[in-house]
């Protein structure tokens, strides 16, 4: 989370057309950007998709029963904004989220081939279909700062969940469809031509996403009794 906050601040400080924008009596941009009915745009960014494990028995040793490697992914998508009065707003922000996260079992016994099938590399990407409410406050002068929260559905193209094949033969399964919760903050910066928001949130799975081995008491996935998604993502939107 600190990395992340740093970005955005590093974006904020070092951009001089930002900077103009916290002027005491600044030339206002974009007077009329928020009284239309409807607003359209797009956004870029970055994520860094995460697991929550919970399982069956908490079994004594050091470890959990899968460590987590994160990796940086990025995200691309639209934005459609429909204004119901001076302080929110419903976004609807469909969009492509690509991640990869490294699984490490340390439950395997020796003659499962610790090192061919204790690691798991699971690359994901996600159509994401967020609803959610934009809570602005006045703006200030050629800046708005906002909450921003809601639910969403995620389509996983690299679920696995119709595969046959299980942790055994090195194929480990996802459900297709996860459903999430997202909260967030950010500024909307009013430029000369267009309106600037960089944004952080954190999104969270709501279902069970583990799709188990066919033998329930597989090595792998017959502790586990849930694993969900959780993630953090930093957005730079333009409207």
């Amino acid at each position: 989370m600190k990395k992340w906050l740093f970005i955005c601040f590093g974006v904020l400080t070092l951009n001089p057309a930002l900077h103009a924008q916290f002027n005491e009596n600044p030339v206002l941009n974009k007077e009329n950007e928020d009284k239309k009915f409807l607003n359209w745009g797009y956004f870029l960014g970055f994520n860094q998709y995460d697991f929550k494990f919970d399982y069956i028995d908490d079994l004594p040793g050091p470890l959990d029963d899968v460590l987590i490697d994160k990796t940086i992914g990025f995200n691309v998508g639209l934005i459609g904004e429909m204004r119901l009065n001076n302080h929110m707003d419903i976004r609807l922000e469909p969009g492509l989220h690509y991640t990869s996260r490294n699984l490490g079992f340390t439950k395997i016994p020796q003659n499962e081939q610790v090192s061919a099938n204790a690691i798991r590399e699971v690359k994901s990407t996600y159509i994401n279909f967020p609803l959610l409410l934009k809570i602005s406050t006045k703006r200030l002068g050629n800046w708005k700062p906002f909450l921003i929260g809601g639910g969403s559905m995620s389509l996983n193209l690299g679920s696995n969940e119709a595969s046959l094949d299980d942790n055994r033969t090195g194929t480990f399964r996802m459900t297709k469809w996860v459903y999430n919760y997202e909260l967030g903050f950010g500024i909307d910066f009013y430029l000369e031509y267009f309106k600037f928001s960089p944004s952080i949130r954190g999104v969270f799975a709501l279902t069970d996403e583990l799709i188990r081995d066919n033998d329930p008491n597989s090595p792998w996935t017959g502790n586990i009794d849930s694993m969900k998604t959780r993630g953090i993502f930093i957005n730079f939107t333009f409207e």
